[in-house]
């Protein structure tokens, strides 16, 4: 099993841990780590900045690269692509030493400066502390109201009442992410795993600061991926170690209703009442609406049956759902500067005439 997968099983060495994603974030990056070392050294204890590089193309790698130089507290995952956010949540978790936990996005949009309350929470004995943004000032019907839809709709399948399950910015002691693995996207629903194993959770209401560079990365397009996603939580959370259940009552209530409509047919074939033939009149749109719902539940076993498959893969696999391809310190960056050649001396440029 790779070496990554076990770091949250090993004692913490550290009192703190901050897990930053990055995906072309270049214009706010360097200002996203300097406020939160700025906020970690303020606490007074032993801490880390894990940065994730999640594959960017716009020189966010570069510069969280010379952060990391000038930082000892630093350290950078570079990922080999872009896996998403997720995977680069799992990432930084993965190698996180820390007893606390903390995850916020790398665009700015969440204070790096309210990291105190959350772990103010975490101190007074709750497992998680989640971030609730109360005064969104989004788009109302593009980003608001769909996303006061889908965090009811989550709550109400999870049974975890949070307001805010979008948020990345969040604090976890350490020992609640040991036995957690994140897949697809997956890490809105971070709560409801962790009630799912007996965490404490709290909200702790955070500023929602409007994005002052780079492209959002959320769209009214990820409504249908978390409707999705919705169906895989709900499964999960109820139906995991006992599919029959979920599948055999609807499996009934088809083979009911199937045997009710063909015993109607056959008692008015044999009793031939009024001569009406129901095959006759009615067959070709019976036909249709029994091979579209066959058809319906059939994709939805198989995906379902899918994701249960590939959560056994990479549990008995040790395989990860990422793929790093360096981990740089300060102390390998400053080999790194030592072993490049030193640069040419300028050449004094001609006084103007």
């Amino acid at each position: 099993m790779d070496k990554s997968h076990t770091l949250l099983s090993e004692p913490a060495t550290l009192k703190y841990s901050v897990v930053i994603p990055f995906y072309n974030e270049a214009g706010v990056a360097l200002t996203v780590c300097q406020r939160c070392s700025r906020v970690m050294r303020h606490l007074r204890e032993s801490y880390e900045l894990i940065l994730v590089n999640d594959g960017s193309g716009d020189g966010t790698g570069e510069v969280l690269a010379e952060f990391v130089r000038q930082d000892p507290h630093a350290v950078l995952l570079e990922l080999r692509r872009n896996f998403g956010q997720t995977s680069a949540l799992q990432a930084g978790f993965d190698h996180a030493r820390g007893e606390v936990i903390i995850a916020l996005d790398g665009d700015l949009q969440h204070d790096p400066y309210e990291i105190p309350f959350l772990v103010r929470q975490i101190a007074r004995g709750y497992d998680v502390a989640s971030g609730w943004r109360i005064r969104r000032g989004d788009n109302l019907f593009l980003r608001r109201f769909p996303s006061r839809v889908a965090n009811w709709l989550l709550a109400k399948a999870s049974g975890v009442w949070l307001h805010d399950f979008g948020t990345t910015f969040k604090a976890y002691r350490r020992e609640i992410l040991q036995d957690l693995r994140l897949y697809g996207d997956m890490h809105r629903f971070i709560p409801a795993a962790c009630h799912r194993m007996g965490a404490r959770i709290c909200e702790v209401p955070i500023k929602n600061v409007r994005r002052k560079a780079g492209k959002s990365k959320y769209g009214l397009g990820r409504t249908f991926r978390v409707a999705l996603d919705l169906l895989t939580l709900r499964f999960i959370n109820t139906y995991l170690t006992r599919p029959l259940h979920f599948f055999g009552k609807w499996g009934l209530a088809l083979g009911l209703g199937g045997a009710g409509i063909l015993g109607y047919g056959l008692v008015r074939k044999l009793l031939n009442w009024s001569g009406f033939h129901l095959f006759v009149e009615h067959g070709p749109l019976m036909g249709l609406g029994f091979l579209l719902l066959v058809s319906a539940l059939f994709f939805l076993a198989i995906g379902l049956m899918g994701e249960m498959m590939a959560r056994i893969y990479f549990e008995s696999s040790g395989k990860q759902t990422y793929a790093v391809r360096r981990v740089l310190t300060q102390a390998d960056a400053s080999a790194e500067d030592s072993a490049e050649p030193a640069p040419a001396p300028a050449q004094a440029s001609e006084p103007a005439p």
